[in-house]
């Protein structure tokens, strides 16, 4: 998969806030569209309940079937943030901790990086690898591209999947058509992560918080964060069938927001 211009430098300055904010927050309430197209999420009151320390699975009830299991974990609130916690801020004295990862040992469909163990943390960096090769193609068909070739049955599609939905939104909010433009630079940072829990030694839900560096003409930063079910199928993490979690909130990696939402700083290894 071809990547578009990922590190042209604009000479314009960076858009305000309110700028950033009237591209993301669309007019249903509360509603954060994902710059980059990772996740269409729409912000409401969650419950108090959150993920639990940071890489440690919650205690949920015995359900019937791991089927069960998985529903309720994935469908577990998450952590709410103000769609302003996304935008660059004041950087936290207090450590996050660290997630280590390991690093991809091959090149698989759609020229997203994999070989990723199976583990948790596996999981992670395989959720990482194919959010980033898909939002780095800058295109609606680079990102359907993608997800075809890493959905279990049953998962998301590359007509039901977010990115592809918030990849279309902004391309729309930037004027272009759905090829993009060689104008266009997207560049994916995951630099946060956690481990919302795991069923048995083939399911996980699993968070990444990404810095997104999107410019045309002008540039913007922004967070943007991702939570998916994984599942592990013969040799690779896929993302499993079933609703897309609870969203994970989108917070600026290494603030406070950040430390206090559960997510470490991730480390590849």
């Amino acid at each position: 998969m071809s990547r578009r211009q990922r590190h042209r430098e604009s000479s314009a300055g960076e858009w305000g806030p309110a700028r950033l904010l009237t591209l993301l927050v669309g007019s249903a309430l509360g509603a954060l569209a994902v710059l980059a197209g990772l996740v269409l999420t729409v912000i409401t009151t969650f419950t108090d309940a959150g993920p639990g320390p940071a890489g440690a699975a919650p205690q949920l009830t015995a359900p019937a079937t791991d089927l069960s299991r998985h529903d309720a974990l994935a469908a577990a609130p998450m952590p709410h943030a103000e769609p302003e916690a996304a935008l660059p801020g004041p950087l936290a004295t207090e450590a996050a901790g660290v997630m280590e990862l390991p690093r991809p040992t091959g090149v698989g469909p759609a020229e997203v990086p994999t070989g990723f163990p199976r583990t948790s943390e596996g999981a992670l960096a395989q959720l990482a690898a194919i959010d980033v090769t898909a939002m780095e193609s800058g295109s609606v068909d680079g990102v359907r591209r993608v997800i075809a070739e890493w959905a279990a049955p049953g998962g998301p599609t590359p007509e039901t999947w977010s990115g592809v939905d918030g990849m279309a939104r902004m391309l729309s909010a930037a004027g272009l058509s759905s090829a993009g433009s060689p104008q266009l630079a997207i560049v994916v940072r995951p630099l946060m992560g956690l481990i919302k829990g795991t069923v048995g030694p083939d399911f996980a839900v699993v968070c990444v918080d990404f810095e997104f560096t999107v410019a045309v003409e002008q540039t913007s930063r922004i967070a943007i964060a991702d939570c998916q079910r994984m599942v592990w199928t013969v040799d690779r993490w896929l993302i499993a069938s079933g609703p897309e979690p609870a969203p994970a909130p989108s917070v600026w990696p290494g603030t406070e927001a950040a430390v206090a939402a559960g997510y470490r700083d991730l480390r590849y290894v």
